[in-house]
């Protein structure tokens, strides 16, 4: 194996009484990448901005190209060659693809000469086979298409190092194999990749090497092929896969929900299933089959066309979310950071978000005092862990976040609710914990509709898998034949 491009060696770094990282050590060879596994909290974070010179190390050493080096500040990570691409890309909407690329080069003076940097950046997007525009603002972008720019923007700083910190997160199936194209792309122009994702399907697929980390402590690191996806897990969190999936088995109740003939054009049609009291109804099919689409009609953000819904024997047809709130319908939105969410606001502010009318005194003042018990009460209820109620959940790791959107939609005390891929982005521990809640308010009657792309997740936790493909109903599958040759069959169109 070629010689190291980076070393990290007993790198420790404490923020007043949190020690994020303890004696981590880390090696990056050329042409490699290298996954770096963790929870939430589990110093992955930090170990980041170590490497790109936003942090500088309590103890430790850190060698670039075998030479001890010391970073003052994000420049000079950079001038030794040494990137990060986040789940957002940083990306100006306003200037187009080649300004973009070159927005971090001092050296191209005062004269911007376009037709050699329209040039420039047509030659480095095609080291990574991206063809595109580079005239086009970056505003029309896709968030793939943004990545692809946040790439050849390393490249163009002649990147040695390339950390991807959950790349794949908003992407498709699709973008995300052709992200991996041109991950593969990288390390074979001897670029080092530390790919970090939560996914773990996607980090045994494009790893060479697996690294690792809990609660600020290195655990392992060794070669793909000498660990299994369980082992990792075990390793992240402390104990086996088989407590991940929790789902206790109990009679459902009444009919809480029928729906019959739900169609909206465009976007699904001939949509029907019966939801219980207790029950579980799981939500399958690929990207673009409509099972989001279902989720908004019922929560009134796009109402359907034509179709029946019926709450509790008593027809509705909710135009609004507010009319559906109202009616007992809440929804769990995909996309929790624009939708679900007020991120510069207090956990508490957030968990009284949508019911705030009960909050509000005969003076038409704030009960202050009520909202803190109320919130009190779910952040122990749920385990959201916070320094305090006050504190901002811009703050709070993702399964945090997750968790007080969840406590916001409780606290609205809904018949029915719709959890839209609730556990996408969040660690596995955070996951568990998840799947955990889910059960307990099954247990104690609530109606929830699961909408995920995680087959597994699906298949586990539903008592009926209802599945969907290009907008239609393809089939409901009770939990004992609900398997994922079916299921796939099913989405896929398949005989």
């Amino acid at each position: 194996m070629s010689a190291p491009v980076m070393e990290m060696s007993g790198v420790s770094k404490r923020f007043d009484a949190t020690q994020a990282l303890d004696d981590v050590s880390l090696t990056l060879h050329p042409g490699e990448t290298h996954a770096l596994l963790g929870e939430n909290g589990a110093g992955k974070s930090t170990l980041i901005k170590v490497m790109t010179g936003i942090h500088s190390p309590d103890a430790g050493v850190i060698r670039v190209h075998g030479e001890e080096t010391t970073f003052k500040g994000s420049g000079d990570a950079q001038r030794a060659g040494i990137a990060a691409i986040y789940q957002e890309p940083a990306i100006f909407p306003d200037l187009n693809v080649a300004e973009n690329i070159f927005m971090s080069h001092q050296d191209r003076g005062a004269l911007v000469r376009w037709g050699r940097m329209y040039r420039d950046a047509e030659a480095i997007l095609a080291r990574i086979d991206v063809r595109m525009d580079v005239r086009t603002l970056a505003s029309g972008l896709t968030v793939a298409s943004q990545q692809a720019v946040e790439i050849a923007k390393a490249l163009s700083l002649d990147v040695r190092v390339l950390i991807m910190d959950e790349p794949t997160a908003a992407l498709s199936a699709h973008e995300v194999s052709e992200l991996f194209e041109q991950i593969r792309r990288l390390t074979d122009s001897g670029v080092a990749v530390l790919f970090i994702s939560h996914r773990l399907d996607e980090v045994f697929e494009i790893a060479d090497r697996v690294t690792v980390l809990r609660d600020g402590r290195l655990i392992s690191s060794r070669p793909k092929d000498e660990v299994t996806q369980e082992q990792a897990i075990r390793e992240m969190v402390g104990r086996d896969m088989a407590d991940f999936f929790v789902r206790n088995p109990h009679p459902p109740g009444d009919v809480v929900l029928r729906v019959d003939g739900l169609s909206r054009e465009g976007a699904f049609s001939g949509v029907g299933f019966e939801l219980r009291a207790g029950e579980v109804l799981g939500f399958a099919g690929l990207v673009g089959a409509g099972r989001t689409d279902v989720g908004l009609a019922l929560f009134g953000i796009a109402p359907a066309d034509t179709g029946v819904i019926e709450l509790d024997g008593r027809r509705l047809s909710p135009r609004t979310p507010r009319q559906a709130l109202r009616a007992g319908i809440a929804y769990l939105s995909e996309d929790r950071r624009a939708l679900g969410l007020s991120l510069p606001q207090s956990i508490t502010a957030n968990i009284t978000l949508a019911t705030l009318r009960k909050y509000v005194t005969r003076l038409r003042l704030l009960d202050s005092k009520a909202e803190r018990e109320v919130a009190a009460r779910y952040r122990e209820k749920l385990t959201i862990r916070a320094p305090s109620l006050d504190t901002p959940v811009e703050q709070l790791s993702g399964g945090n976040q997750q968790k007080t959107m969840l406590a916001k939609w409780l606290n609205a005390q809904p018949r029915v609710l719709i959890l839209d891929e609730p556990t996408r982005g969040i660690d596995v521990g955070a996951k568990a914990e998840v799947h955990q809640i889910v059960d307990e308010l099954a247990a104690s009657g609530m109606a929830i509709i699961l909408i995920s792309s995680d087959l597994p997740e699906v298949i586990a936790m539903s008592d009926r898998v209802l599945v969907m493909r290009e907008g239609r109903q393809t089939g409901i599958f009770e939990r004992a034949e609900a398997d994922e040759e079916r299921i796939i069959t099913a989405a896929m169109g398949a005989e």
